[in-house]
């Protein structure tokens, strides 16, 4: 079965998208940002995305871009827009990866024959396409023991002395952090982790096992209500 991954911030249009997709034989996927729809890829290698031009954060064509760089030409991408109609948007779309482009509103058949006959111009998936399906940008060993510290609720200082490194250093593997698992806080980064089950019970730190903790909990926390990590550990820190 072809899957297709849709990528749009309106739900009601994506759960329309969705219905209509599956109607015509498609497995579906939805996802509301650019951030969700790449650690979504990364899960799972989708066939077809249907990628909104204007999405919060991280706009449609960065999200082309790093899907064209992990998956190159194996995957095929349609941008969809409301706003941006003229023919040339549509020409910069195509010109910056996009394989089609469809405005909003669009007949549903159109898009299913879209569908279709993007689906038969795509490379059969081969074993280059399932060699590329590997992570695109795995986490060092002295990342994965930053990012787990940070999971812990601890700050960047803390997370210095117990690395024994410097907090710049630190800020640095941060950065290398947010960058590979596409997220823009700390917050989002320990969400991913877990998500994407990097720090399982099999990671271990200098010989010393990881263990679930209070403050892990409230870093996911934050991450999900869009607060500030330190605040919320702070707060539970004061209640237990």
């Amino acid at each position: 079965m072809t899957t297709a991954l849709i990528v749009d911030d309106d739900a009601r249009f994506a759960a329309l998208v969705e219905g209509v997709l599956a109607e015509a034989g498609y497995g579906c996927r939805t996802a509301a940002s650019g951030e969700v729809a790449l650690r979504a890829a990364r899960s799972e290698q989708p066939r077809i995305v249907l990628l909104d031009v204007h999405l919060p954060v991280m706009s449609g064509y960065d999200v082309c871009r790093r899907l064209r760089e992990r998956y190159g030409l194996s995957v095929g991408i349609i941008f969809i827009s409301g706003c941006r109609a003229e023919s040339y948007d549509q020409i910069a779309g195509l010109e910056l990866g996009g394989d089609d482009y469809l405005s909003k509103p669009f007949d549903p058949g159109e898009l299913v024959a879209r569908f279709r006959s993007l689906a038969r111009r795509l490379p059969a998936a081969g074993p280059a396409a399932a060699a590329r399906e590997q992570p695109e940008h795995a986490l060092t060993a002295r990342e994965l023991e930053v990012l787990a510290l940070a999971a812990e609720g601890l700050p960047q200082k803390q997370v210095a002395q117990k690395l024994s490194i410097s907090r710049k250093t630190v800020g640095t593997h941060m950065s290398h952090i947010f960058e590979k698992l596409a997220v823009h806080s700390q917050g989002q980064a320990v969400a991913a982790a877990h998500e994407l089950n990097l720090l399982g019970p099999g990671f271990s730190q200098r010989g010393r096992a990881a263990r679930p903790s209070s403050r892990a909990a409230a870093v996911a926390t934050a991450a999900l209500l869009g607060l500030p990590a330190a605040d919320v550990v702070e707060v539970l820190g004061k209640v237990q």
